[in-house]
């Protein structure tokens, strides 16, 4: 019977130290739920925000008004807060390429699609600084912009290559093998990726 009791008293007692560990390891679970939700409510929160205030940004708005709406993409996307239209410069100065860069550019010409390979529709976006880039957006991965008219402003988010004409923005997609940054262009309020 004595030989039972102990068993007893120690199942319970080992039965108490578990339940012990396990609120506490709940409390620490129900600690980072939290946190991961707030994370979450934020990224959601800043979606939004952004869809609105694209929504009232009509395409005829100058590159300047823009910009201040670019630079808050940067930032709730984690992604460089220097301004990306003196990146581009310094990038076509110093001739270097494989940079990830986001801003807007107002369309100069629309060139033919280049359907060698991969197809890709080709425009031409002049930035706020005067320089001017060809955007070579993947259409086998990505959807064709549509109506693209000259004079309207595009935003993009991709890779930037040099080449003596001012550079190449390419990568305005996502990559279906996840090795590459996914990009992006925007217009008329609507996401091309």
């Amino acid at each position: 019977m004595m030989h039972c009791l102990r068993c007893f008293c120690g199942v319970v007692v080992f039965g108490y130290n578990l339940k012990l560990n396990f609120n506490a390891e709940k409390r620490m679970i129900n600690k980072t739920n939290l946190g991961i939700g707030a994370i979450i409510t934020l990224l959601i929160a800043a979606y939004f925000g952004m869809d609105l205030q694209e929504q009232q940004n009509p395409s005829n708005q100058s590159l300047t008004d823009l910009e201040p709406q670019t630079e808050i993409l940067s930032k709730s996307a984690n992604l460089s807060t220097q301004n990306d239209d003196d990146k581009i410069q310094q990038a076509f100065q110093e001739q270097k390429s494989d940079i990830q860069v986001q801003f807007s550019g107002r369309v100069k010409a629309i060139l033919h699609d280049d359907n060698n390979g991969s197809r890709h529709q080709k425009f031409i976006l002049e930035l706020g600084n005067g320089q001017t880039v060809l955007v070579a957006h993947n259409i086998d991965l990505s959807p064709r912009l549509d109506d693209l008219e000259k004079g309207e402003i595009v935003q993009f988010y991709g890779e930037y290559e040099y080449s003596d004409q001012g550079g190449v923005i390419h990568w305005t997609h996502h990559d279906p093998q996840k090795n590459h940054t996914d990009g992006w262009l925007k217009y008329k309020g609507r996401t091309y990726q």
